[in-house]
């Protein structure tokens, strides 16, 4: 957000605060000196600040000091000179301050989540997924850091002769452009796994949510991470994002398919690598022989969790002939027995969505919808009863192609239904459109689910369950394929990736090229004989 008051009532702020003896919308959510405590962390010089309202009411959560692009250059000169010892600590020494964070994160659980509620407006079981994930991964990577980076062995040219050995080196300093709607756990993540390789980290948070990603900061120095390694910088996407790119020796981004496209851009312009979780349209399927009360169930969290402003929410629907009419009536009636709220207590099933913008976005889809045909089923409208930015869970039925929400992502809190009657057409029906970022299916019959998973088109595929399955096996790699973005978080890749791989092979005794007075046609000779018996020897 910008630092214009969003509410119709006021006009922009100018200086500081509104006076709360005049205004109740001065109210702040968060005592000043916290807020001053996190901020304080950012490299920021400008003098400038935006001003963040919390979507639950609009209260005002605080001013943030915005960076210059000499601001950021200034955090690359602090991570680079910080990077340098660090990428010298030995892997185990890394490895051991993320199983500190992954305490820490747990014993702050409750102010995480606080924080995350009040910046994005997420339900609280929602909210808690943050911290939850976060210490997931810090335990992961602290568990694995020296399998995935250690230095390993591999066969030489000749046996004995050749040794042959694996190296990973840091890539230097990552930039990272994190969003709003993950704003704890998308701050952390990537960056996690960036400096348990040996990386420094310089990190751009979405303006929304800027203290969720400070506080991160806060509980990676608690943890014992070297001063200077994590640096935060705040200010516009096009200016601020920008100068990292022209400095970060890699880039992660997380946000539209659009923007991912000029980041990437970016990024070849300077031959660095870059790793971008981009849009979706994800689909889920139920089959003929699914439980269909299981179905129903996951099908409100696929589609409702942090009120659809999550990657990996399910939008579109294909549900087999043979019992669609019992699985809407299901998923009907469950949505409909949905809590709904924008508060900071346990009990809401769903919150709010996080801007005007985000309402703005979901309506229009909704609205265009309806005006051309569809029918909704519950839901679909805003509820300003509720919160400012509140849209009502949302099902859709009879939705074709010249709709918007046909295959334009709405990320937001609306799903569309379909029937099929052939799962090859189903597959067909959830492979349409260039995304491909995560799906589900929903079957008793696991072999089954598990091949048809295989012709769809989706980074990660869930079977009878939402998202969370592959979302919390660390192991596993999640991303997307076409346009839903490049490269992997999570498991080997997730960590490999913010390394350089190189060689070293040591020689002994024979040389690779004639010696001894041999001719360059004997050791032709030689060397096609000695091919032949590696071969027979069952050599690679």
């Amino acid at each position: 957000m910008s630092a214009q008051n969003p509410h119709p009532s006021g006009g922009p702020v100018v200086e500081g605060p509104h006076d709360p003896e005049h205004d109740p919308r001065a109210s702040y959510a968060l005592e000043p000196e916290y807020v001053a405590a996190l901020t304080d962390r950012l490299v920021a010089t400008s003098g400038e600040t935006a001003q963040v309202f919390s979507p639950l009411n609009g209260a005002p959560l605080a001013h943030v000091p915005q960076s210059t692009r000499a601001d950021v250059a200034d955090a690359f000169q602090r991570a680079r000179k910080a990077q340098f010892a660090w990428a010298r600590t030995p892997i185990e020494a890394r490895a051991v301050m993320l199983l500190r964070l992954h305490d820490l994160v747990l014993d702050r659980q409750e102010e995480i989540t606080d924080l995350v509620v009040l910046e994005n407006g997420k339900a609280r079981k929602h909210a808690f997924d943050e911290p939850l994930h976060v210490a997931l991964t810090a335990r992961y990577y602290g568990r694995t850091a020296v399998k995935h980076l250690g230095t390993k062995r591999s066969p030489g040219v000749f046996p004995v002769l050749t040794r042959a050995e694996i190296n990973r080196v840091p890539k230097g300093v990552v930039g990272i452009i994190s969003p709003w709607n993950y704003p704890f756990n998308l701050a952390l993540i990537d960056g996690l796994a960036a400096i348990v390789a040996g990386n420094a980290v310089v990190i751009k948070p979405d303006a929304q949510t800027m203290l969720s990603a400070l506080l991160g900061a806060e509980l990676l120095e608690q943890a014992g991470l070297p001063a200077d390694l994590w640096q935060v910088v705040a200010g516009p996407g096009p200016e601020i994002g920008g100068a990292i790119i022209e400095r970060a020796d890699y880039v992660c981004f997380t946000g539209s398919t659009a923007t991912g496209r000029i980041v990437a851009k970016a990024c070849a312009d300077r031959l660095i690598g870059s790793s971008l979780e981009l849009g979706g349209k994800n689909p889920l399927l139920v089959l003929r022989d699914a439980d269909l009360e299981k179905a129903a169930e996951g099908a409100v969290r696929a589609s409702f969790s942090s009120s659809g402003q999550l990657c990996v929410s399910i939008e579109r629907m294909f549900v087999a002939d043979q019992v669609y009419d019992r699985f809407v009536e299901r998923f009907v009636a469950r949505t409909e027995a949905m809590t709904l709220g924008a508060t900071l207590e346990w009990g809401n099933d769903m919150g709010t969505l996080t801007s005007q913008q985000q309402l703005d976005a979901v309506t229009a889809h909704v609205e265009d919808a309806v005006a051309k045909g569809a029918r909704v089923l519950t839901g679909g409208k805003a509820r300003p009863d509720l919160g400012p930015y509140y849209f009502e869970p949302t099902i859709l039925e009879g939705v074709t192609p010249e709709m918007s929400c046909f295959g334009k992502e709405t990320f937001g809190p609306v799903v569309s239904l379909y029937r099929f009657h052939d799962e090859a057409d189903a597959i067909s029906r959830a492979n349409e459109g260039q995304y491909g970022l995560n799906a589900s299916i929903y079957s008793q019959d696991g072999d089954r689910a598990r091949a048809i998973a295989t012709f769809i088109k989706c980074g990660t595929v869930n079977i009878n369950e939402a998202f969370g399955a592959t979302f919390a096996s660390l192991d596993t790699p999640m991303g997307g394929m076409r346009e839903s973005g490049t490269g992997r978080r999570q498991g080997a890749e997730g960590v490999l990736r913010f390394t350089e791989t190189q060689s070293v092979a040591t020689q002994r005794v024979l040389a690779l090229g004639p010696q001894l007075g041999m001719s360059d046609e004997q050791y032709a000779k030689v060397m096609a004989f000695n091919l032949r018996l590696l071969k027979k020897l069952g050599r690679a």
